[in-house]
């Protein structure tokens, strides 16, 4: 359950094991994440292995901000058993956390960025979490398709030239 320090935990969904991102993941994750497409929104370039290792120990060490917790996922898809795609969230003390996702091209368009984005959000929900938010540029249908199926709505806010999507989560 989030907390003001959270920390990833694992996640299930229907396709879908959600796995606390690993250093030892860089290897298979820098294969997934190497179509240079999948930076046609991000910008960058995919990274080596070597280059993915250390900025994953950097991600598992934590946020320099002791006031924000880094969570993040691979997504690991049990019909074949391999990595595809990973999740995040950015939680701040002030109970917003934003999220972001990707899917390696092979195993996009089958609505696993969706499910994972869902599954996020509804673990989220079990914690001290009120606000979601995720940025996702104009032009990138798939990843709105993703945001609005998690919840989220666009608002009329932008940041670096992305539309900032929002979801109040329901308090007890």
């Amino acid at each position: 359950m989030p907390e003001p320090h959270a920390f990833a935990e694992p996640l299930r969904s229907d396709r879908l094991d959600l796995l606390p991102l690993r250093v030892e993941h860089a290897e298979e994750m820098a294969a997934v994440l190497s179509d240079p497409a999948l930076h046609h929104f991000i910008g960058g370039a995919p990274l080596s292995p070597d280059a993915l290792r250390a900025r994953y120990g950097r991600l598992v060490a934590g946020s320099p901000d002791a006031t924000v917790s880094w969570c993040n996922w691979v997504l690991r898809l049990r019909a074949g058993s391999c990595l595809v795609g990973t999740v995040q969230a950015t939680i701040s003390a002030d109970g917003t956390a934003e999220i972001a996702w990707v899917i390696g091209t092979p195993w996009q368009r089958h609505g696993l960025a969706s499910e994972a984005a869902r599954a996020l959000v509804a673990w989220l929900e079990r914690g001290p979490v009120h606000t979601v938010v995720a940025h996702v540029h104009p032009d990138h249908h798939a990843s709105a398709a993703v945001a609005e199926s998690a919840g989220l709505t666009p608002t009329d806010e932008r940041q670096d030239g992305e539309t900032r999507w929002h979801r109040r989560l329901p308090r007890p």
